[in-house]
């Protein structure tokens, strides 16, 4: 939305935001979180394998598998 308004306007980022009052570090934000769709996919398998199993069981078989993850 801001870049549109960037473009379109011919106004900076810093206006744009201001305008919507919208945060310039929120716009410029880029996430680090790797790809976690391997891991939610392993976590459903187990739960579908092992139907009684509570979070904490499913975290230590995730981890002798090596998946280095929280507990959360």
């Amino acid at each position: 939305m801001v870049k549109g308004m960037c473009r379109d306007w011919a106004i900076s980022i810093r206006r744009a935001c201001g305008a919507l009052n919208f945060d310039r570090s929120t716009h410029h934000y880029t996430s680090r979180r790797t790809d976690q769709a391997g891991l939610e996919r392993r976590i459903r398998e187990i739960c579908e394998i092992r139907v009684r199993y509570g979070y904490r069981r499913v975290h230590v078989l995730l981890e002798r598998e090596g998946w280095g993850t929280n507990i959360k």
